[in-house]
């Protein structure tokens, strides 16, 4: 059997460790990935004060050390293959492209200067090649961060930390430079819910409380009206809502910089300021209301406050892009599917032999350790689906590469990722860091051209 993997993150990855060790078929995997670098949102979506999770890299390169593994980075799929030439050479194909597309408010004055989607401002900071180019301000004192998530989180964490804190890390250069420079002393984290609903783990949550210069700000009336039965609250709500209590009975410290946790408020207009860039949010007061299914809806009331800031940076979701040739579903934002199985989204007919795992099959939804139960899920459909397939004849192995070699791209192999990781670990040790990105593709394939 031969499967092409498309997307090199936690389950790309995962797919490919519960099809090699399969007892019951020699299975052979080609993971393909538009970047030079594997791992995904390991390394362009985990914040870089996280470095333990990022740990996990480690079990996948036990799986890419395996024999019949093979990485292809630097290949577009859509560009440099075509979803036609992966059918003609494997078996069963795999999309594990994740979400890589922001989802926007929607509200008037979204494109205004330093209204930058949370997407834009993580990849800036963790050396994504896409947006090291990113134009990132932060000469303003107040900033906005629109949602509830763990993402919502991680950029109010990476504003306040203190430079003394993210040099520790493997932050991108340019962004540990501007970081040096923020003016940056307050942070508002706006939930459209209460924080029964909110969307962030306990740990990071937990997290706020323990940075070196700022300290999390809970008014007590953010807690009051609770609207699910304390009977009925899951574990996380427990935790989380012990969390925030005990921030709003903190007495105020004297760190120089605030992090404000609000709920019940959604945005409905940015306001610009004279230099044409962010100067406020206008928020409106929400109400909850528990619908007959039991999920709990926020409704405006019509209550229209001005928050003063001088940055919005909407963090309110993602979305998978489009590939040409691959099924998409329009409402749901993610590759069209059923349970893992691709689907076409007019007939709803299953497309033989095409998977899809992460967050593009499910949207962004549970952290990277779920994803290893999630793609083993989907391979199972593959098992069941695949009786026999291993009997259609397929070109050689090595067609592939001389497809690509023929279309003049330069293929960087697993090993040729470990001499770009040994240049990055080495030049973290002369800034005292775990590593110091390569955030440029060019130079990323020039070194392995010196090479």
């Amino acid at each position: 059997m031969r499967v092409a993997i498309i997307g090199s993150g936690p389950s790309g990855f995962y797919a490919a460790e519960a099809l090699l060790k399969r007892t019951d078929e020699v299975v052979h995997v080609d993971m393909f990935d538009r970047l030079p670098t594997p791992y995904g949102l390991v390394r362009g979506g985990v914040a870089p004060d996280h470095q333990n999770i990022k740990a996990v890299t480690r079990i996948y390169e036990k799986t890419a050390a395996r024999p019949t593994f093979r990485f292809f980075g630097n290949v577009r799929l859509g560009k440099d293959l075509t979803v036609d030439d992966l059918r003609r050479h494997y078996h069963q194909i795999v999309y594990a492209v994740g979400n890589e597309a922001d989802r926007r408010l929607g509200i008037p004055g979204e494109g205004v200067p330093r209204c930058t989607p949370a997407t834009v401002f993580i990849g800036w900071y963790n050396g994504h090649p896409d947006y090291r180019h990113a134009k990132i301000d932060l000469s303003v004192s107040r900033v906005a961060v629109v949602g509830n998530g763990n993402v919502a989180i991680d950029a109010a964490r990476i504003l306040l930390r203190t430079p003394a804190e993210l040099e520790k890390t493997d932050i991108a250069a340019h962004a540990l430079e501007v970081l040096r420079k923020s003016q940056v002393r307050e942070v508002f984290i706006l939930g459209r819910r209460g924080p029964e609903q909110a969307s962030f783990t306990s740990v990071e949550l937990e997290e706020l409380g323990e940075m070196e210069d700022a300290e999390p700000v809970v008014a007590p009336g953010e807690l009051v009206g609770l609207i699910i039965p304390e009977a009925a609250r899951s574990k996380q709500q427990q935790k989380n809502l012990k969390i925030l209590q005990s921030f709003a009975e903190r007495p105020l410290g004297t760190k120089s910089k605030k992090l404000h946790l609000r709920f019940l408020v959604s945005p409905t207009e940015v306001i610009c300021g004279p230099d044409d860039g962010v100067s406020g949010l206008k928020l409106e007061k929400n109400r909850l209301e528990m619908q007959a299914d039991g999920t709990v809806a926020a409704r405006g009331t019509g209550e229209i406050e001005a928050l003063e800031v001088g940055m919005v940076l909407p963090a309110i979701g993602f979305s998978a892009e489009r590939i040409s040739g691959v099924p998409y579903d329009e409402k749901k934002r993610v590759i069209a599917n059923e349970d893992g199985r691709v689907i076409d989204p007019v007939s709803h007919l299953t497309i033989p032999n095409e998977y899809v795992v992460g967050w593009a099959r499910t949207g962004p939804q549970g952290l990277i350790g779920s994803h290893k139960g999630a793609s083993a899920h989907v391979v199972a459909h593959m098992v069941t689906d695949g009786t026999g397939l291993a009997e259609k004849v397929l070109p050689d192995p090595e067609a592939i590469i001389n497809l690509l070699h023929k279309q003049g791209v330069q293929v960087v192999s697993f090993n040729d990722w470990k001499q770009l990781d040994d240049v990055e670990v080495a030049r973290g040790v002369r800034r005292e860091s775990p590593r110091d990105k390569i955030v440029d593709v060019e130079i990323m394939l020039s070194i392995l051209g010196q090479h």
